[in-house]
């Protein structure tokens, strides 16, 4: 779904309110906000928040096991009570009644431990896709499990309610299937130790970045957001002004790349194309399938131009750039000026036009479009695209295309309104509904978007942390997952985002006593960057689970570095958290350690030994070693474990001097 502006979140509002005047007119008073309905599970212990809407000035009264509270509706209609906290039981039946005489009941509401699941593809990943998911999905009925699923929503402004219906679900096959695998393991395991009814929330978008689910005055406080921050402001009011400005900031990323040159400017209609523009084949598509060898594997930009004449009434009305999906996200202009954005390879796009953009003859429309994973490029046939005018006529885009390859990988700033690449958007669309519902944690499983940035990884996860506990509570607790293996392996040590990012999440948790790490950098799959064996990830997000959140005195989640010394020509690295001792599997000392000195390119392979809780390397030559690396690459190598098969997570560290 595209994410929603100003006018959008309007007619939805518009529609709920419609639906729920619907709702009453037919015997049922929609009182409770979607949260509280048929199957849900309130968060045990704690006061019980319950919000929702009615009349202006009605006084709403709640009722659930034996408890009671009121609340008068605002000039809005918002009510909110808090309820006495609960111990864990049910099922109960909440009941909502309004002094107008509406009432909805709800049944079968259980009173347990709540999750909610977000993060990216690997979290979105369903069921049905694991392994062994016949035998997982037929032997699913679980009652005491209960599933919700937020639809895929980005906003520019935060939502009140969910854009699209949600429902609580008991656990069974036919329910599962189609569910977080990661969040459902996770709570099967977890109630193995923890036997209390399991809520899970599962908010996820595949493909998205952090900085779509951080708040936009969190992500201010990062820094280096405003101006993309500030477009998005304006967007909610006026999208046509907002994508001109974004068209200046992209502009001048454009002109700030080291390998262009002065006046290279490809959207510009009054440049002679440069060197390097070849002819499109018409039915477009992936490019690479055009034959093309150095399209063939090719992540990256391309740009796209053609040109469209127009007769001076068609110019003369109001229109819309009507162009078929693009693999994944473009840049779009009409004649010289930036028309819109969209992130999502399957999303058609729409731009509306300024009026006196359009003009008699020649008009030039150019699309950069960037892929990053697999299949890239604008889909064909050539007429697929068009303009469309408002007395319903359209002229097609079916004049030859031509396409300029961008050499590199520095990609393009993502527009600030771009649901899953965006900022603040899906926290808008996807958070904010859910409301400040009582929680008992999060488990987050995101990064793979991020790791072409990984320096900034950290800072952005803190501000994530904080914001979501502003919402959710000061105490809450934080799983991260950490990112597992995923290519080929390195045959060299080498830089890498993806170990880059793996260290930022290291350092986020170990900073804070409730923010726990599940390492997973072996359970990976170098094939595919959405590993099946969810089923592991979720018994080890539920051991951190049992350590960060229920306080079991037991090591989370495998080795930890406590501390790297010099030791004359040797560095010894100590390790805590160790169960069983330290092992190493298929060799006779651990491999995966790299010892570097202070530049980059500087690292080394190093032998390794186990010590009882000192790990002794040795590298050959002998760099002057100022830090050391463990599983520091895409998909590395690396073999260290404790006695109950946890592994030792990648990481870097500075080397001190001996004692």
């Amino acid at each position: 779904m595209a994410s929603l502006s100003r006018a959008a979140v309007l007619a939805l509002l518009a529609f709920s309110f419609a639906t729920a005047a619907r709702a009453a007119d037919d015997g049922v008073a929609p009182l409770l906000h979607p949260m509280f309905q048929e199957h849900a599970v309130l968060q045990r212990d704690r006061p019980i928040r319950i919000w929702g809407r009615a009349q202006p000035g009605e006084e709403v009264r709640i009722a659930i096991a034996g408890k009671r509270a009121r609340d008068r509706a605002d000039q809005a209609g918002r009510w909110e009570v808090r309820l006495p906290a609960l111990a864990v039981g049910g099922p109960y039946t909440l009941v909502a009644t309004a002094s107008g005489g509406a009432t909805q009941t709800v049944d079968d509401v259980l009173v347990g431990d709540v999750w909610l699941c977000s993060g990216q593809s690997n979290i979105v990943l369903q069921v049905h896709r694991t392994l062994d998911s016949r035998a997982e999905i037929a032997g699913a009925d679980n009652d005491t499990i209960r599933m919700l699923t937020v639809g895929e929503t980005g906003s520019v402004v935060p939502l009140e309610t969910f854009a699209e219906p949600v429902r609580w679900l008991t656990t069974n096959p036919e329910t599962v299937r189609d569910f977080s695998a990661t969040c459902y393991y996770f709570a099967r395991e977890l109630q193995k130790r923890v036997d209390v009814p399991m809520g899970l929330i599962s908010a996820a978008w595949g493909g998205s970045r952090i900085q779509a689910w951080i708040r936009d005055d969190a992500l201010r406080t990062t820094g280096g957001y405003d101006d993309e921050l500030d477009v998005l402001a304006l967007y909610a009011d006026d999208p046509v002004a907002a994508v001109a400005d974004w068209g200046g900031i992209w502009t001048e990323w454009w002109r700030g790349r080291s390998d262009v040159a002065a006046g290279d400017e490809p959207w510009n209609p009054d440049a002679a194309p440069s060197a390097g523009w070849r002819e499109a084949p018409r039915e477009l598509g992936a490019w690479e399938r055009w034959g093309v060898p150095e399209l063939a594997e090719f992540d990256g930009m391309v740009w796209y131009r053609t040109t469209v004449k127009l007769t001076a009434r068609q110019a003369a009305q109001d229109a819309v750039l009507a162009l078929g999906p693009a693999d994944e996200m473009d840049m779009t202009w009409v004649n010289g000026r930036a028309v819109g954005s969209t992130y999502g390879a399957g999303d058609a796009r729409e731009y509306r036009l300024p009026r006196g953009l359009l003009r008699e003859g020649d008009n030039v429309v150019v699309v950069n479009v960037l892929d990053t994973y697999r299949d890239g490029g604008l889909a064909g046939p050539a007429s697929r695209h068009a303009l469309r005018f408002d007395d319903g006529s359209s002229a097609p885009l079916d004049d030859a295309w031509t396409y300029r390859v961008v050499a590199g990988v520095d990609w393009p700033p993502r527009a600030p309104w771009q649901s899953a690449a965006g900022l603040s958007t899906l926290y808008n669309g996807m958070i904010a509904p859910i409301g400040r519902y009582d929680l008992r944690g999060i488990v987050w499983y995101q990064g793979e978007a991020n790791t072409f940035e990984a320096d900034r990884y950290r800072g952005l996860l803190q501000a994530l942390r904080s914001d979501w506990r502003a919402r959710f509570g000061a105490d809450l607790p934080l799983l991260v997952v950490q990112l597992p293996g995923y290519g080929m392996p390195a045959t060299q040590p080498t830089e890498s985002g993806w170990a880059g990012l793996r260290e930022a999440q290291r350092l986020t948790a170990a900073e804070d006593p409730l923010t726990g790490l599940a390492v997973t950098i072996d359970i990976g799959d170098r094939y595919d960057v959405h590993p099946p064996n969810k089923q592991e990830l979720g018994r080890r997000l539920a051991r951190v689970a049992r350590h960060v959140v229920y306080g079991e005195q037991l090591p989370p989640s495998g080795p930890v570095p406590r501390s790297a010394t010099r030791e004359g020509e040797a560095v010894v690295v100590r390790f805590g958290d160790i169960d069983d001792g330290l092992v190493a599997y298929g060799a006779d000392g651990p491999i995966g350690f790299e010892l570097c000195a202070a530049g980059a390119e500087t690292c080394r392979y190093a032998s390794a030994r186990i010590e009882g809780d000192r790990v002794t390397l040795r590298a050959s030559p002998t760099p002057a070693a100022t830090r050391v690396r463990y599983c520091w690459a895409d998909s590395p190598i690396c073999t260290l474990y404790d006695g109950t098969g946890l592994p030792a997570g990648p990481f870097e560290m500075e080397v001190s001097a001996a004692p």
